[in-house]
């Protein structure tokens, strides 16, 4: 009977208007409970005020389940919601970092609190990461010497050319984390990548040569001329070029 009148007082609190939800808040807020202040969150009648009323109750303030709905709340005030961020387990602030609704500011702590963790997460949680998270997180996971985590990456759908660039071009990259771009069907079908990988003296050799016949002459002709680059692939390059100038005579 107990559990049956919870469940209805949150029902009342999620579904009240607006003139209602303020009377009930100022009625009963001494006795709500992290699930019925789960619930207000959830009421699209909930003010600014209201979330400060929510947070001063220090029952309220320390529920994880209250400090998260703050956070990603639109209205909570903004030094209240950056206090919220404080211990969110790490998959909710991923979720937080990409929410359009939250402010700039709150965004950026959450990915700042992940960046600070990241260190001693397990690869399964950064593959996770890396597979969801925030341009932010991209460009520091973009850097990981997984290949795991880089093959997870490549699924992000924020992802872009343009956040690759650094990684196909660096040359402080690991050759498997090179390779595991070079054998995306989608990203290395992107001209500058694959360009960036064959002119990459870190890139492995078998990444490599499936890559050059796909090049224009004049960027056979300059990856024929990088004496950075391995020895087969330089002569394959030269090959590929000169193959190219005949055809064209021929044509």
């Amino acid at each position: 009977m107990r559990e049956t009148a919870a469940e209805d007082w949150r029902e009342r609190l999620l579904e009240a208007g607006q003139s209602e939800l303020g009377a009930l808040l100022a009625e009963k807020r001494d006795e709500l409970d992290a699930p019925a202040a789960r619930a207000l969150f959830r009421n699209p009648f909930l003010t600014r005020h209201m979330i400060e009323q929510l947070l001063e109750l220090p029952r309220l303030a320390s529920a994880y389940e209250v400090r998260r709905a703050a956070a990603f709340h639109p209205l909570t005030p903004r030094t209240l919601a950056l206090r919220c961020v404080v211990g969110l387990y790490w998959a909710d602030l991923v979720r937080l970092g990409i929410d359009t609704r939250v402010h700039p500011v709150v965004r950026r702590s959450a990915d700042q609190r992940l960046l600070e963790r990241l260190p001693g997460l397990a690869i399964g949680e950064k593959m996770a990461i890396a597979r969801g998270g925030s341009p932010t997180l991209v460009a520091t996971l973009r850097q990981d010497p997984t290949p795991r985590v880089i093959a997870a990456l490549l699924e992000n759908p924020r992802l872009t050319e343009g956040a690759l660039m650094p990684l196909a071009a660096s040359e402080q990259a690991q050759p498997a984390a090179l390779a595991v771009l070079a054998s995306s069907s989608r990203w290395s079908a992107r001209y500058p990548l694959r360009l960036a990988l064959c002119r990459n003296p870190r890139t492995p050799l078998g990444s490599v040569l499936p890559l050059l016949p796909l090049l224009l002459k004049r960027d056979l002709e300059a990856v024929a001329a990088d004496t950075r680059l391995l020895l087969p692939v330089r002569r394959r390059a030269q090959l590929l070029a000169g193959g190219a100038e005949a055809g064209a005579r021929r044509a």
